[in-house]
């Protein structure tokens, strides 16, 4: 068995190609937000395009850059991978790992990985809406009477962008990559060539516009910076989609390519504003020549499908990281590469980000709309990594607690202003969002909680395993030839399976194991840790199947290792036993409300069996029902 291939070590070869490819899909969201962010910022109540207005947002915007994206994401998050994978689900579990022995700073630090996690949803939902929107909208600038069709031409874009993400994250690399190019290039040479104009507007690089503009708009300036968020949308992501191409790729294609074209572009359109403030209309399509607007927005329209790529990639590994941690009922997970473990399609987030975008794009119609929805998700997320990347820092990596406070007083105070400044969004659309992470968070903490009520319940009423043998060796049943095994969350009771095998059928098999199988905090168990042998009396065994969250669990494939820990297996002459639980909510028992009952009993009744989940045969396989009230 071939161990997967961390994205994080392949060769110098595949290191351009990876890079090419990370900036098709993992650049795409940030790569396109200066279609929005500067007509956003400038435009909401109270601000008036002037010079000193244009230079401070542009100085917030390309400093925030600098100390979010680069310093923040790139240079420091991007050290918190958990063995090749990203993403905040991966980075509660290296937190939680790192406090082993603190359990309830391990409660709070999954409450907030779990909640963050939701929120990287609504940014799942907005993110392909606004950009997509932000594109086609370019129509007004040259046939403002063709407008009514921006709506259904971006939910035509939209369900076509779904319906290609079964081919999977490489081949829309390859494809996405070499456009995203041109992409970049293009927005880079339309600022230059206004640059060249008027240079001045290259003043703004100096940090103290940025303060000269908090002191002389005041309110008005913390508000804009909801606006100056969107030019980080994507940060996220980018960690998110750290497993599908690796470090090295990613941050050689930010700091020699995209973060270059992106000052560019944003800084040009400052030049344009300060020559030409009703610009201000639509400042990035008014950059190019009126005979270049025309291509400009078929490439745009390209460019945001290409754009939305990397939070849905995102959302897909986080939801095989959710189930794999216990906090999602199972789904199909499709793995779209043969040589990279990180790229995977998962097909029911993908028909639940399709219906949820198209809601959201029918509900507010315009990007301007959906940026009153921006950020308030993207922000919280963004706050809350900071969090668990500093646990990270200071019990993982053991930096000073001088060092970790520094740092963490930094990146806390730009995470909570940028947070604070789009609590203002909430009922301007802003709740949007934060309504579905909320909805998501209950449903994985629902999850989370439910299993754990029915692994109690399973413990309570089992009987003793030890006990158990020793009578079956005083009062032996008959033996048939082969080996049953008997999967069990508990390895010190009875599974049911066999319980009711030995009384309806009165048999046992020659060989019984009992298999539990775990799920590490890690992405890749060490093939030292996979096998876990425990002999019993009487032709019993105690076997532990560990896998990583970041691997596709395969019990027959397992199975067949364990001939190395003296246990060898012949398939065929091999039979597996399941317990399906048919979930029961009854009020008077303690553990949650009724109404989380009921929605645990829902998504336990249409998870995906465990038999697939684990990649059992079918025709190998007994199933037997047992009742769990809760």
């Amino acid at each position: 068995m071939t161990a997967p291939t961390n994205a994080n070590e392949q060769p110098t070869s595949r290191l351009g190609a990876l890079a090419l490819g990370a900036i098709g899909v993992v650049y795409g969201d940030i790569g396109t937000s200066p279609l929005y962010t500067l007509n956003s910022t400038l435009t909401h109540d109270g601000m008036t395009v002037t010079p000193e207005s244009i230079y401070g947002v542009l100085s917030l915007i390309f400093w925030a850059q600098i100390l979010v994206v680069s310093l923040k994401y790139v240079v420091f998050i991007m050290r918190a991978d958990n063995k090749g994978e990203g993403g905040i689900m991966a980075l509660m579990a290296l937190a939680q790992r790192s406090v082993r022995d603190q359990p309830r700073l391990r409660w709070m630090l999954a409450i907030l990985g779990i909640f963050g996690a939701s929120l990287f949803y609504g940014d799942g939902v907005i993110t392909p809406a606004i950009s997509v929107l932000s594109a086609v909208e370019g129509v007004k600038v040259v046939a403002p009477n063709l407008s009514h069709w921006v709506v259904p031409v971006t939910l035509l874009i939209l369900m076509v962008l779904f319906a290609l993400q079964r081919g999977g994250t490489e081949r829309i690399g390859k494809l996405f990559g070499p456009i995203m190019v041109i992409w970049f290039i293009t927005i880079a040479l339309l600022g230059v060539s206004m640059i060249a104009r008027n240079w001045h507007v290259l003043y703004a690089l100096d940090p103290r516009h940025g303060l000269i503009f908090f002191r002389t708009h005041g309110f008005s300036a913390f508000i804009a910076l909801g606006g100056v968020v969107l030019a980080l949308t994507g940060a996220e992501a980018l960690y998110a989609d750290m497993g599908h191409f690796g470090k090295k790729p990613i941050r050689l294609a930010w700091f020699s390519f995209v973060l270059p074209a992106l000052v560019l572009n944003y800084f040009g359109q400052g030049a344009l504003l300060l020559s030409d403030p009703k610009a201000i209309d639509n400042p990035f399509f008014r950059l190019a020549p009126s005979v270049l607007q025309i291509p400009l927005i078929a490439l745009a329209c390209v460019a945001t499908v290409i754009a939305s790529q990397a939070v849905i990639s995102g959302a897909y590994s986080m939801t095989r990281e959710a189930m794999s941690l216990g906090y999602s009922p199972r789904m199909a997970v499709v793995h779209t590469s043969n040589e990279m473990s990180g790229q995977v399609f998962v097909p029911w987030v993908n028909w639940f980000l399709l219906i949820m975008v198209v809601v959201a794009v029918l509900h507010f119609q315009s990007s301007d709309g959906l940026s009153a929805a921006y950020g308030i998700a993207v922000t919280g997320t963004m706050a809350i990594t900071t969090l668990l990347a500093l646990v990270v820092a200071r019990y993982m990596w053991h930096w000073h607690l001088a060092s970790v406070i520094g740092i963490g007083a930094l990146f806390i105070v730009i995470d909570v202003s940028f947070f604070s400044a789009n609590l203002i969004k909430i009922e301007y659309g802003g709740w949007f969002p934060l309504a579905l992470g909320v909805v998501v968070f209950a449903m994985m903490t629902t999850w989370r909680r439910g299993r754990e009520l029915v692994l109690r319940e399973i413990k309570q009423s089992g009987l003793a395993l030890l006990p158990f043998i020793e009578n079956i060796g005083q009062h032996p049943p008959l033996r048939v030839p082969g080996t049953a095994v008997f999967l069990t969350g508990n390895q010190h009771s009875v599974p049911h399976a066999l319980l009711h095998n030995l009384k309806h059928n009165k048999v046992l098999h020659e060989r019984n194991v009992l298999l539990t199988v775990e799920i590490l905090e890690t992405p890749v168990a060490e093939w030292s840790e996979r096998i876990k042998l425990i002999p019993l009396e009487g032709e019993f065994y105690g076997l532990e199947l560990r896998f990583g969250f970041g691997e596709t669990p395969s019990i027959p494939l397992a199975l067949t290792q364990c001939a190395r820990a003296g246990l060898p297996f012949d398939m065929m002459d091999t039979t597996f036993f399941l317990s399906r639980e048919n979930i029961v909510a009854d009020r008077r028992r303690p553990g949650m409300a009724a109404w989380r009952d009921k929605l645990f009993a829902f998504m336990a009744r249409n998870a995906m069996p465990a038999t697939a989940f684990f990649q059992i045969p079918g025709n190998r396989l007994i199933e037997l029902g047992a009742q769990v009230e809760i």
